[in-house]
């Protein structure tokens, strides 16, 4: 039996979002600083600069991470690789290098409680079966799953386009029910939802925090020709076509994030 302050609010900490096996830990101010950090840290805080946790509450269970991210763990939890055999774990490991994605993902099962690192960033938790049950996002974005949904890497549709768009050759595709954190640069409440039908939404940049995988996506010129695009000052832009939906951040690009 565990028992634990951890979910019990206090004037410093509470749990802002909770979804299937996972809850999301915020501390509204960081008061583990120094003086030479305190004034920096403070104002971070009043503008949603927040160290946050993700915490998954395991009953039974499994949920598979972002490579390196445990904190820690407590109870009946076992760990182990997302490979099935001595080949799938090969091929992941080779595929990682190709790809420079973490492919190979530790999965955690059984009773008890699993934390995460903490984060900076901003964490959406999303359950895939409300994406018509399959999200694409860029692999460096994906904090943890639960183990009922399926992973895959995918391909861009032509290594031009992965260039051009800033966006990486791969992405991470979650299929099937259950739930994911994703880190994001802005709140929930700031992202923006498209929705398409048999049309197009064209992106300046590599602002898309997570799409549906049948999307077609490709770079375009903004303006007719070569010529045109460079009179323009503009040049390309990222192109989803087709039906599904995409949400993307309003200002700032995601992809590569060096901030925790």
């Amino acid at each position: 039996m565990i028992k634990t302050n951890l979910f019990e609010e206090t004037a410093d900490r509470k749990i802002v979002q909770k979804k299937g096996c996972f809850s999301v830990l915020e501390y509204s101010h960081d008061v583990s600083v120094s003086l030479n950090t305190a004034i920096s840290t403070y104002f971070a805080s009043k503008v949603g600069v927040r160290k946050r946790h993700v915490i998954a509450q395991l009953e039974n269970n499994a949920v598979i991470l972002q490579s390196g991210l445990l904190q820690w763990s407590a109870g009946n939890i076992n760990g182990h690789v997302t490979a099935k055999g001595k080949t799938d774990m090969l091929k992941k490991m080779v595929g990682s290098r190709v790809t420079g994605e973490a492919s190979v993902k530790p999965k955690f099962s059984g009773t008890g409680i699993v934390m995460l690192e903490p984060t900076y960033k901003y964490v959406l938790l999303e359950d895939i079966s409300e994406w018509g049950g399959q999200l694409v996002m860029d692999d460096s974005l994906f904090l943890a799953c639960e183990d009922s949904l399926e992973m895959s890497i995918s391909s861009r549709s032509s290594l031009s386009s992965a260039v051009m768009s800033g966006e990486g050759q791969f992405s991470t595709c979650l299929s099937g029910n259950g739930v994911a954190a994703i880190k994001c640069p802005v709140p929930h409440e700031e992202l923006i939802v498209i929705e398409l039908e048999n049309d197009a939404l064209r992106i300046d940049g590599n602002f898309a925090i997570a799409w549906t995988p049948g999307l077609q996506f490709s770079v375009e010129r903004t303006v007719g020709n070569i010529v045109n695009s460079s009179a323009s000052g503009e040049s390309t832009v990222n192109v989803f076509r087709g039906t599904g939906k995409i949400i993307m951040a309003p200002a700032c690009g995601c992809i590569g994030m060096a901030a925790p």
